[in-house]
């Protein structure tokens, strides 16, 4: 099975984003990270994608994830 696309949507001061980004190295997971703190465009389509304005929202594959909801990461990544 084909590793999904993973893009996170942070803030370089989120300890919940950072936490996830820790969980991907853990798992080697590959994913582009975005700052919208920085971005505007990129806040703008985190907000449609996800009706939210927290971070991190993940998108894994198409399926949004809000928060580091670790065994929803996992599950979306297929990691056991």
């Amino acid at each position: 099975m084909p590793t999904p696309s993973v893009k996170i949507y942070t803030t370089p001061v989120c300890v919940y984003c950072k936490m996830a980004k820790s969980f991907f190295a853990e798992n080697d997971v590959k994913y582009e990270e975005v700052n919208v703190a920085s971005d505007t465009k990129a806040r703008e389509e985190m907000i449609a994608k996800s009706r939210q304005i927290g971070v991190p929202v993940i998108d894994i594959g198409g399926k949004i994830i809000i928060g580091f909801d670790k065994p929803r990461i996992a599950e979306a990544l297929g990691i056991k």
